[in-house]
């Protein structure tokens, strides 16, 4: 429960039909199963405590009775266990039966939620027995005069995590059209529990899919469903116990059918609730719902969930060459409407024989190809300065004439060389101001060309890169329209790939496959011995770290002790004993260093220039991070701190 994960499960026992003392035998292994997997929220299938299938049998008293006493004897099994457990079970009310999930924790049946959306049509035979339930909770008094609240509008809600709110609903009710997990979501519930029994037939497998991924993406909300599998009657239909849990749209653990298999994964309650407090339209409190409060000793969840390391990259290569050209078209289309709004047939690009440059121009070449304008309208300048090395040069070159582009060159070196002594700069002192006077004259030559050809100058560079503030300000910081401005370092390399691979032009992909082969370095330092001498990760840290970080900091606001401790799962895998590339110190030491530069250099965020929003994650002050220039990082340091300790 520690950083808001929760371990949860769906758990299908074996059982008989109308045999509840048997089926209370065989719920109770598996609640002793789910205690070693250290699961906290546990949930069994729609009626599992009779059966599903029982027929005509709900109307005798024996079978009632009996299942009563079995969810009795359950509740007090439950006793001196940290968890939340919802099993089904018929319970009579005032001369009427209802299908309920019946919450129990520590000894005590906390409360029961009826089923409201009763089927009666082609297998379902249901609203021959069960009553529709009722929303607003009701006393019902069960054997040993034992006083349950039993109605829709509970939530169930642990002291030691009060950001955690459960709601229930039965199998049928999340195929209806008004699902009550609606109304349990927008009375605050971030997990909904569905205890189920649902039949096989054909493809209904990946409809009911499809239901709970949508549900759980629609409420953000995490997603537990429970269905009967074998021991179910077979006389006419067929149940697989197809468990799933899923978490705002993503499935996280999805049983094999007709296995009677027991599924576990951890919800991240902290990135639901934030998800929901970034949506406006998320709406309020419906409905006047109690909150049941039940103990949970608060411990510190294992995971077992995976984390990407890449959040930003689809692991899938077919997905991930779906967003690439996905992403293109978005970057390629937000440029041609500025070009036609400006009335605009040249675009000026600095090409460095770099990645973030090379990306720019490929975007510039299709959005001039959108246009049906020459593409000598682009001017591509490179502009050979102090720490211009021959392979990038060759590279810079050789990719504008493939792409048919115009080539200009101006060597800086004697400009800078000027600067430099008109402010009494020494060209031998390698320092800020020598790298950025590089950068500044670069981004001068640009704007003048643009000028001269009543042109716009495409900004290079990239999301992490503004994330970092790794730019000069006034230099490569500036353009007339960004359109890398939000894709992140770990993005741009899988989008020059996907064109190499796609262009169908060997001389190009190449030349951009050697691109993607040369070091990350803005090569405003004099190369060694003709090598690339500065290059930035060595600086300023690895993207991939700081691509991992951006992401769970802006994407779901997480404090910088639970990305760091994602960052280690994910990186160095449970403990950081299996390391292979990065020690959790590393770690440890580059998020401190994303942390000060993030927040020291928002000045240069405040001012970017326009550019495309490519993802869920941007950095536009027009946009996505409205954050003052001036804002303090302590509060995140000092956070951070306590993983140093």
């Amino acid at each position: 429960m520690k950083d808001g994960f929760i371990k949860v499960a769906a758990v299908t026992p074996k059982i008989r039909v109308a045999d509840p003392e048997y089926n209370r035998k065989k719920i109770m292994e598996k609640i002793e199963e789910a205690e070693k997997e250290r699961a906290v929220v546990v949930v069994f299938p729609e009626l599992c405590i009779t059966g599903y299938t029982c027929g005509d049998l709900f109307f005798q008293e024996p079978l009632l009775e009996e299942a009563q006493e079995a969810l009795i004897q359950l509740a007090k099994d439950t006793a001196g266990k940290n968890m939340l457990v919802f099993v089904g079970l018929p319970v009579a009310y005032r001369g009427k039966l209802y299908n309920v999930a019946a919450a129990l924790s520590n000894g005590v049946i906390l409360g029961m939620v009826p089923k409201q959306c009763i089927p009666a049509y082609n297998e379902f035979y249901e609203a021959r027995y069960f009553e529709e339930g009722m929303e607003e909770p009701v006393d019902v008094i069960l054997n040993d005069n034992i006083r349950v609240l039993m109605g829709g509008h509970l939530l169930f809600c642990p002291d030691s995590m009060p950001e955690l709110k459960i709601g229930a609903e039965i199998c049928e009710d999340i195929w209806s059209p008004l699902p009550p997990s609606i109304s349990r979501a927008l009375a605050g519930a971030n997990l909904i529990v569905n205890l189920s029994a649902s039949n096989e037939i054909t493809g209904k497998d990946c409809y009911r899919k499809s239901l709970v991924e949508g549900q759980s993406a629609r409420l953000i909300c995490g997603y537990v469903y429970a269905s009967a599998g074998e021991g179910e009657s077979t006389q006419d239909v067929v149940y697989s116990a197809h468990n799933m849990i899923a978490e705002n749209g993503i499935m996280l653990a999805e049983a094999e059918r007709f296995q009677n298999q027991s599924i576990y994964a951890e919800l991240d309650i902290q990135r639901l609730n934030g998800q929901r407090r970034r949506m406006t339209t998320f709406g309020g409190e419906k409905g006047d719902y109690r909150e049941i409060m039940f103990h949970l000793k608060k411990e510190k969840t294992e995971l077992s969930r995976f984390v990407d390391a890449m959040p930003f990259v689809p692991r899938k290569e077919e997905e991930r060459r779906k967003r690439c050209e996905e992403i293109l078209s978005i970057q390629s289309m937000g440029l041609k409407k500025r070009l036609e709004h400006t009335n605009c047939q040249c675009a000026v690009v600095g090409i460095s024989g770099g990645l973030d440059s090379t990306l720019a121009l490929l975007v510039t070449v299709r959005a001039f190809d959108l246009l049906g304008l020459d593409r000598k309208g682009i001017c591509a300048v490179t502009m050979p300065g102090f720490g211009t090395t021959d392979r990038t040069y060759d590279n810079a070159v050789h990719l504008v004439h493939c792409l048919e582009a115009e080539l200009s060159e101006v060597n800086i070196s004697e400009a800078v060389r000027v600067h430099f002594r008109d402010i009494g700069q020494e060209e031998s002192n390698h320092d800020v101001t020598y790298e950025n006077g590089q950068a500044r004259e670069r981004t001068q030559i640009l704007m003048d060309i643009a000028n001269q050809k009543n042109g716009m100058v495409i900004g290079t560079g990239d999301m992490s890169e503004l994330a970092l503030g790794w730019a000069t300000y006034n230099g490569d910081h500036m353009s007339m329209y960004g359109v890398n401005a939000s894709v992140p370092k770990t993005l741009v390399r899988h989008l020059v790939r996907y064109y190499a691979d796609t262009c169908g032009n060997d001389e190009l992909a190449e030349v951009l496959l050697d691109i993607l082969d040369t070091p990350v370095s803005p090569e405003l330092l004099p190369p060694e011995d003709g090598k690339i001498s500065q290059k930035t990760e060595d600086l300023v840290g690895p993207y991939e770290l700081h691509d991992f970080f951006l992401y769970h900091m802006l994407r779901s606001g997480f404090g910088p002790e639970k990305i760091f401790r994602l960052a280690v799962y994910a990186f160095c895998g449970k403990d950081g004993s299996d390391n292979t590339k990065y020690t959790p110190e590393t770690i440890l030491k580059w998020e401190k260093t994303f942390i000060q530069r993030f927040f020291s250099q928002q000045f240069k965020r405040s001012c970017l220039p326009d550019g495309p929003k490519v993802g869920t994650v941007a950095v536009s002050p027009r946009g996505d991070l409205r954050m003052p220039s001036d804002a303090s990082a302590d509060l995140w340091l000092a956070r951070l701190e306590k993983c140093m300790g």
